[in-house]
């Protein structure tokens, strides 16, 4: 695979031509099939022009086929092909193209010319978006996203060890709060978590600047976002908490950008990465923090304290109401301490109800979340799930900056559900007259007798979590719905592979969530992993009972296997000859769903076949899943299935399926997994489906394959 491509130079003193080396990286948001093809592709392209080529694949089961630094050292050039940031420092020096993962699926012999003569990277470049075609997701939602997977598990760690210190070694003090012996193992454990909470601020901004601006810009975000946190340092009681993290990071990022666009002179182009721009980009966002942002903030602290100071004698619910609306705003930033602090102080006067507001509403946030992720799992990646339940135990010590992750990720719908559960919680604890004798919230205080009229308060703080959870639920499936509708009409390729094996991804997932990211959970990321290919698909799934034909059939020797094969082997027992079909009888394309769903009907696996066809044409709608070459996957996530179940069905004259290149799908894979499904061996298959799928050969094979035991021989291949 090392003939030269094109007119190369001859080297050597014997005539011998210089042979091509390129690398390639392919990576999608989703991770799964477009990663995989687009590798397969490009391979392919360079063994035809006899060009030396190593791709590594940034998929959803990790990194493969890394490049190392000796790749790197003799390569000729670098094609990037990616719907994500790709860090591309240890290019520089390097001829590198970037483009878009749907690029590389679609014109590979092309990229390959294109990078002879691209761009030469240098060092201190920033991580890289697709120059072109497929592309996601905004380079802001990236960077919002790369900071949020970094923070999680500061938030995670710092609050459950605060969490814990105060279950355990905590008690009401009878001058007022909740206190842990300063001596004590246990105020040594708080003082680890409270450092984690506290680097939890700078960190999220500094890897929002850095997905921005790269190195350059990782000191200027971490320390921007110190400032932001620190409001001594701007003359406020409160520092801007998370949000001002985000502005932070986002000023950093594009600071440290435009500076690298002032030209300088070549001797002070090395220093410029390491001195000259952190140093600048730091002083400069640190100063106009202070000066210029700082001052509004320490104002409206100011001027809302006093506010509040005249609502007093108002309705217990109004006031009660806004204090939960300000609680919930920003989690620990100003609006929540200016509300937190106002109702601590009245407790010195005899005035208890107002901090008991505030005590129901503060563990609404992280308990809403948390509740969130266990009512639709769908929606939430793993990394967000594990976050949930450590949310969960978060709002139970009152703790309300568990949710902020959740906040971070998707502000437009979290802070206001997070609003109207505590605004919920509050209004129902001031009609109630809960009194809370110490500055502290959440069930903890409940439990360690600080709060008069527990009922009540019990009710304020479910009803309010309860509205938070199904409020954010609400929201962020409808924005996950109008994302992928509009994905699915801008990006072709791109969103009909988010359609094929869903958002998510479920980052990452926070990554977050990334998720991080992050996705509505459409696809099929979640299935059981299985322990061997010889094992069922029923041996896999809890619960899943089989009576024994599952066994039977997959040892059946008319189930087609040759040479005493397994069919079990055939996508790890997914596949089987009940769930394959030579001839397709169907003319378009919902017809060919229905007839696929009584293929997969056939194994006992499908408990609602109407259920099935009516989520796969929801997906459908959401985006074709037909990706070109004759090929189409349809597919649900779906309890009307009991266990993951794969089908596979040929069509004579094609099935019209809004395919990207415009042929008919000849070659139907249909997927079904249930809703509760997880691990990640299925994603393994389906990587390895479309790598196989993009081989014209094996294609042909597929379509010419006489019988079912000839189609189950073919793809055996896959794995």
């Amino acid at each position: 695979m090392t003939i030269p491509a094109g007119p190369p130079p001859t080297g050597g003193g014997d005539g011998e031509q210089q042979r091509l080396r390129l690398l390639a990286v392919t990576a999608c948001p989703t991770g799964i099939a477009h990663t995989y093809m687009a590798a397969e592709k490009l391979a392919q392209a360079a063994e035809s022009r006899g060009i030396d080529m190593k791709v590594e694949t940034q998929g959803s089961i990790g990194a493969e086929n890394v490049l190392d630094d000796n790749d790197v050292k003799h390569a000729d050039g670098v094609i990037v092909a990616a719907d994500k940031d790709v860090d591309l420092s240890r290019f520089a020096g390097k001829r590198v193209l970037t483009v878009g993962v749907a690029e590389g699926i679609r014109h590979p012999e092309e990229l390959i010319e294109r990078v002879k003569s691209a761009p030469v990277h240098r060092p201190g470049g920033a991580p890289t978006a697709p120059a072109s075609g497929g592309k996601e997701r905004s380079v802001g939602y990236k960077a919002l996203m790369n900071g949020v997977s970094y923070m999680i598990p500061f938030v995670v760690v710092g609050g459950l060890l605060i969490a814990i210190s105060l279950s355990l070694g905590g008690h009401t003090d009878p001058s007022g709060g909740l206190v842990i012996p300063k001596d004590s193992f246990w105020m040594d454990i708080n003082n680890i978590g409270v450092i984690g909470f506290t680097l939890m601020v700078p960190i999220l901004s500094g890897y929002i600047a850095y997905a921005i601006g790269d190195r350059p810009a990782l000191v200027p975000g971490m320390v921007g976002g110190w400032i932001a946190n620190t409001g001594e340092l701007y003359d406020s009681k409160a520092g801007a908490g998370f949000i001002g993290a985000i502005v932070t990071g986002f000023l950093a990022g594009y600071l440290v950008l435009w500076i690298k666009k002032v030209p300088v002179p070549k001797f002070a182009r090395p220093i410029m990465p390491i001195i000259v721009i952190p140093i600048v980009a730091t002083t400069a966002l640190g100063m106009f923090f202070i000066y210029v942002i700082g001052k509004p903030i320490s104002w409206v602290f100011e001027n809302l304290t006093d506010w509040l100071g005249g609502m007093t004698g108002t309705s217990a619910i109004l006031l009660g109401a806004i204090l939960g609306l300000m609680i919930a705003f920003d989690m620990g930033g100003p609006v929540n301490k200016t509300a937190f602090l106002f109702g601590a102080g009245l407790i010195a006067t005899g005035n208890q109800t107002v901090m008991g507001m505030c005590a129901a509403a503060i563990p609404v946030m992280p308990l809403g979340q948390g509740l969130a992720t266990l009512i639709r799992k769908r929606l939430y990646t793993e990394q967000e799930r594990e976050t949930g339940l450590a949310s969960l135990f978060m709002g139970c010590f009152g703790i309300s900056e568990g949710a902020i992750p959740f906040a971070a990720a998707r502000p437009a719908q979290v802070i206001p559900a997070n609003m109207l559960g505590g605004a919920v919680a509050g209004a129902i604890a001031g009609v109630a007259g809960v009194e809370d004798a110490v500055p502290h919230g959440g069930p903890i205080v409940a439990v360690l007798g600080a709060v008069s009229g527990v009922p009540m308060f019990f009710v304020a703080v479910v009803i309010g979590s309860a509205a938070t959870a199904l409020t954010t639920v609400a929201l962020v499936d409808l924005a996950e719905r109008r994302r992928r509708g509009e994905a699915g009409l801008a990006l072709g390729v791109g969103a009909r592979e988010a359609v094929l094996v869903g958002a998510g991804a479920r980052g990452g997932g926070a990554g977050a969530g990334t998720g991080a990211s992050g996705g509505a959970g459409a696809g099929l990321g979640d299935v059981p992993k299985q322990a061997g290919p010889a094992e069922s698909a029923d041996a896999a799934v809890p619960g899943d009972r089989a009576d024994g034909a599952g066994t039977a059939e997959a040892a059946d020797p008319a189930d087609g296997a040759e040479g005493g094969d397994d069919p079990s082997d055939v996508l790890s027992g997914y596949l089987t000859e009940q769930t394959v079909k030579v001839r397709l009888g169907a003319a378009d394309k919902e017809a060919a769903i229905r007839e696929m769903a009584e293929l997969l009907g056939r194994t006992g696996k499908v408990v609602d076949p109407e259920e099935l066809v009516a989520r796969a044409l929801r997906r459908e709608a959401q985006g074709t899943t037909g990706l070109g070459e004759e090929i189409a996957i349809p597919h649900a996530k779906t309890d009307a299935v009991s266990a993951p179940v794969v089908g596979f069905a040929r069509s004579a004259e094609g099935v019209e399926w809004d395919s990207p290149d415009g042929t008919k799908a000849r070659l139907v894979f249909m997927i079904a997994v249930p809703e509760a499904a997880a691990g990640d061996e299925h994603l393994r298959i389906l990587a390895l489906l479309s790598r196989k799928l993009m081989n014209a050969e094996f294609r042909d094979r597929l379509l010419a394959a006489p019988d079912e035991s000839a189609v189950l021989g073919v793809l055996r291949e896959v794995g």
